[in-house]
């Protein structure tokens, strides 16, 4: 996406954009020779994720903007009155607010410990209604006025909370800032707007979590972010608020129909890993959502066993053509069970190991296996929170998704 002036002299304060997206963004602003102010923790290296405050306000610079690089922890109050107070004397003004800062732990309940619980939602909720708060004094003075969240849209399908509802809150108070003060602000002039992935973005952290370089293969890199969000920043403060924006979307709507330039590895061309919380329709919360199967059996072992049995009743030559990959579920228990899913021929499933060399191998514990193949656990999101494990091809397991559609279409 090219740049269009369209932020030239602007003051962007960006929270968390010493790497990543937050950079990526900040960049982005910079080649229009806006003024950036990097509201970050990182002022000595990390020993496992590279960049700080004052490496990236070197490269924004040298991209052509102005930068104020702040140390800031956006739990603290004071820290982000002082950097605030700075952006003024510096910049004179603060127009754009975009809150990238975010913690993540994809625990369950009992796994989540307090000081975990305060950290995401003292750097998620509270740090964007703090930073939000601070800067909103100075951005009713603007007549370009944006607050932009790195959050997304408000779903309330249960199965983005059961796992890791601790995190999913912390996120949704960035998404309910949104919701609030896009009604609240909107007298001011002042445009509330959140912005969140299609696909996971590869950065560090991510390779970090994950545990794996093949992760890339199945990502998009930050600059697709950081395009999407020029493209809102840009627009009229009017027509663009309140609103929950998916990057490739906003993307679409700008006439950027090629996003392949965003991949990670140019040379993968298969299917992307999917982020969390997002659905291909709408759900209510309770109500709405797919009943379990009424195949399955009140033993573990019955259930599981149906299953793999009810796949290869449906499999067929053209769905293992599509996939051509032969998978090995290690089921964990008492006693280990294995489970194969062989689509390198015709097509076969079943109990025990299949005579193909797995190319995956999958170990879950059997509840997991149900919710994946009821479409109740996305395996991305399996994947990320460690419920599921994975050796071998990583980007031949993520398969399983499309997989799994078409044989739900056929149950």
């Amino acid at each position: 996406m090219l740049n269009t002036g369209k932020l030239s002299g602007l003051t962007v304060f960006i929270t968390g954009g010493s790497r990543g997206i937050g950079k990526a963004i900040a960049l982005k602003a910079a080649r229009d020779g806006a003024n950036i102010v990097i509201a970050a923790k990182t002022a000595e290296p990390h020993p496992k994720l590279p960049g700080t405050i004052y490496t990236a306000a070197k490269e924004i610079e040298e991209a052509g903007g102005n930068c104020l690089p702040c140390v800031v922890d956006v739990r603290d109050e004071r820290q982000v009155a002082d950097a605030v107070s700075k952006s003024i004397s510096k910049f004179g003004t603060i127009d754009i607010v975009v809150n990238n800062a975010s913690a993540i732990s994809l625990t369950p309940t009992l796994d989540t410990e307090m000081k975990r619980y305060d950290l995401m939602h003292n750097i998620n909720t509270r740090g964007t209604f703090l930073v939000s708060k601070m800067c909103i004094p100075y951005l009713r003075k603007s007549k370009h006025a944006h607050i932009l969240n790195i959050s997304p849209p408000l779903n309330m399908n249960p199965n983005w909370f059961k796992d890791h509802v601790a995190y999913t809150m912390a996120k949704y108070g960035m998404s309910m800032c949104v919701l609030g003060m896009a009604a609240e602000l909107r007298a001011d002039n002042i445009a509330v707007n959140a912005l969140w992935p299609r696909t996971a973005i590869y950065t560090a952290a991510i390779e970090m979590l994950s545990g794996s370089t093949e992760a890339k293969k199945l990502s998009r890199n930050p600059e697709i972010m950081a395009d999407a969000a020029y493209a809102v920043l840009s627009r009229s403060v009017e027509n663009c608020t309140g609103q929950f924006l998916i990057d490739d979307e906003v993307l679409q709507q700008e006439g950027i129909t090629d996003l392949d330039q965003y991949a990670s590895d140019p040379t993968y061309k298969g299917d992307l890993m999917m982020d969390f919380f997002l659905d291909e329709a709408p759900h209510d919360g309770f109500n709405q959502g797919k009943e379990k199967s009424q195949a399955k059996k009140s033993d573990g072992i019955d259930t599981i066993e149906g299953i793999f049995t009810k796949i290869n009743s449906h499999l067929t030559p053209e769905i293992a053509k599509g996939t051509n990959a032969c998978f090995l579920f290690v089921v964990k228990g008492d006693e280990d069970r294995t489970y194969y899913v062989d689509l390198t021929g015709n097509g076969s499933a079943g109990k025990g190991k299949s005579t193909t060399k797995p190319d995956a191998t999958l170990t879950m514990e059997a509840d997991k296996i149900e919710e994946l193949f009821d479409g109740k656990l996305k395996a991305a999101d399996a994947y990320m929170s460690g419920k599921l494990k994975i050796s071998g091809s990583l980007m031949k397991a993520m398969k399983l998704e499309k997989l799994m559609k078409l044989l739900k279409a056929k149950y």
